[in-house]
């Protein structure tokens, strides 16, 4: 049941592009920079222009059966050309050398949807605030994360899918550890920081900041330090995902195979991905996507009416009317033209 009971503080704004953008020539090396960038979102497993190379440092990561990831109940395929991937980051597992089993009774700390459109035209990330109050499939209502405690990934992806209508085509997970070894391989991210803080002996300055190793874990992990907690935690990480982004495609990464490598050797061991996932997939997706521009990746944040309690809980209030309209924006690949008409996406 969807309670509409007044809210406590208001859904903060993450800004979105606007606009078209110029194309660039050569976008194969974008194509390697999305890659490796995925592989820390969960999207991607090997770098497409090296992936002869970079294919055996991949399969360090776990596969997940099909049955340990999917319900049996989905929504159908409404739109079977676009690609829907569901990311999840964990901050309370270290590595993921044991079964996946072992996901089952942890909390999804970072959920992602990466949508990539039919016409193949860009990549939306929607991120979805982990404390949102929803309907979990035979539990009642909970917050979203509780479903991996629950059921495991199968009940989470049958939650959002019921959430969202729409049809998810692949799952991977990672640790945030994985942020730590990524950005110490890339020598370092500049992050656009918002909102200066200190934690764990490290000082977050207001404005560009380099971040690597335990600084960039630290960057990722945080939220108590903000009085609207999660929801700047989720403007960091993409912050942090988009400086991420400027680093991969810069000359001194794309002219360095070895680094590319070394990125991929960093990730890896934090990474699970479903078995349907693998490195031809992912080959043939990055084929399509070679025309994407960084520029026309999309971040934004599920609607929401803020935060709000039931009980002693502190929850996030997801906005219903704008969850519709989000669902039909992703069926009718038209999530760009979505964000640009509904506040604060």
């Amino acid at each position: 049941m969807r309670d509409d009971r007044a809210v406590t503080a208001s859904d903060p704004v993450l800004d979105a592009p606007r606009g078209a953008r110029p194309r660039r020539q050569h976008r194969w090396v974008w194509v390697t920079a999305l890659t490796i960038v995925g592989l820390l979102l969960g999207v991607a497993v090997a770098a497409f222009a090296y992936l002869a190379t970079l294919a055996s440092s991949y399969d360090q990561a776990e596969t997940m059966p099909t049955n340990e990831v999917f319900p049996t109940t989905r929504p159908p395929a409404t739109n079977p050309k676009a690609v829907n991937i569901l990311l999840l980051g964990s901050d309370s597992r270290s590595g993921l050398g044991g079964s996946v089993s072992d996901i089952r009774g942890q909390r999804a700390d970072t959920m992602l949807l990466v949508h990539i459109p039919a016409d193949r035209s860009g990549v939306q990330i929607i991120s979805f605030m982990r404390d949102n109050w929803v309907e979990i499939p035979g539990h009642g209502e909970a917050k979203l994360n509780a479903a991996l405690a629950y059921g495991g990934t199968p009940l989470l992806v049958q939650t959002l899918e019921s959430i969202v209508d729409v049809r998810i085509d692949h799952v991977a997970i990672t640790d945030f550890e994985g942020f730590k070894g990524l950005s110490t391989a890339l020598d370092g991210v500049t992050v656009n920081n918002e909102v200066a803080f200190s934690k764990g002996g490290h000082r977050y300055e207001q404005g560009p900041i380099e971040l690597q190793g335990d600084a960039a874990l630290g960057y990722v992990r945080e939220r108590y330090s903000f009085p609207d907690g999660d929801y700047q935690r989720v403007r960091n990480q993409q912050a942090f995902i988009k400086g991420m982004l400027d680093k991969l495609v810069s000359r001194e990464t794309l002219t360095d195979p070895a680094r590319i490598a070394a990125s991929v050797d960093a990730l890896a061991p934090y990474l699970a991905v479903d078995e349907g996932l693998d490195a031809g997939t992912v080959a043939a997706l990055g084929l399509s996507l070679r025309d994407v521009d960084k520029s026309e990746i999309l971040f934004l944040t599920s609607p929401t009416h803020g935060t709000g309690t039931v009980g002693s809980q502190s929850i996030v209030r997801p906005d219903w009317d704008g969850l519709a309209a989000l669902s039909q924006a992703l069926k009718d690949d038209k999530v760009p033209e979505y964000a640009a008409t509904h506040t604060g996406q």
